[in-house]
């Protein structure tokens, strides 16, 4: 039964690890109630992440989440919290990849995390602006957020999210969008 069930997860699977695998770009569609945000991920400088968040997309974990933070002129995050400003259940962390020589520039896609460097889940946040106070320094105090790829259409999207009003909401002491931004779904573009 576990090697039926494991043979049926692998065919399952089989298009987005190929992608996680590969080397070249990979292209997904962040589809969002502002529009559409087209992403290219870069798997040859961030291998585990570019796995990580195909691996939510495969299993549908965005479908339904909201941009929950968003401040303009820095970046607009998303993909941790449902319409209910619910905490998703997420893997196990993955390791912290900014040191792959990526900068966060205006419209590259990075991973959240606390203050532990290695504990980015599902989490994700587009720069709205050169923010390159958040890139990796060094190991010791100054890990940054790993980038993985890099908006290559709609970052007019990107632009109408991150002008959104914010206030206090949910669990939010700040930078909650008074209008509800949802992530409709997150799908692998095939080229």
């Amino acid at each position: 039964m576990k090697k039926a069930l494991l043979a049926l997860l692998v065919l399952l699977t089989a298009g987005v690890t190929a992608a996680a695998e590969s080397k070249d770009p990979v292209t997904v569609m962040i589809s969002t109630s502002k529009g559409n945000i087209t992403v290219e991920l870069l798997p040859a400088k961030a291998p585990e992440t570019v796995a990580n968040f195909l691996r939510y997309v495969d299993e549908g974990f965005y479908n339904g989440t909201i941009f929950h933070r968003v401040i303009s002129g820095f970046m607009i995050q998303g993909g941790g919290y449902d319409q209910d400003n619910s905490k998703k259940q997420t893997h196990d962390p993955v390791i912290n990849e900014a040191d792959n020589g990526l900068s966060k520039v205006r419209g590259t896609i990075a991973m959240a995390r606390t203050g532990d460097p290695h504990s980015a889940t599902a989490q994700f946040f587009i720069n709205h602006t050169d923010n390159p106070a958040l890139d990796h320094r060094n190991k010791g105090a100054g890990w940054g957020y790993a980038v993985f790829g890099k908006v290559t259409g709609g970052m007019e999207v990107v632009d109408r999210i991150a002008s959104v009003e914010t206030s206090p909401g949910g669990p939010f002491r700040q930078d909650a969008p008074r209008e509800m931004v949802i992530i409709e779904n997150i799908s692998l573009i095939n080229e």
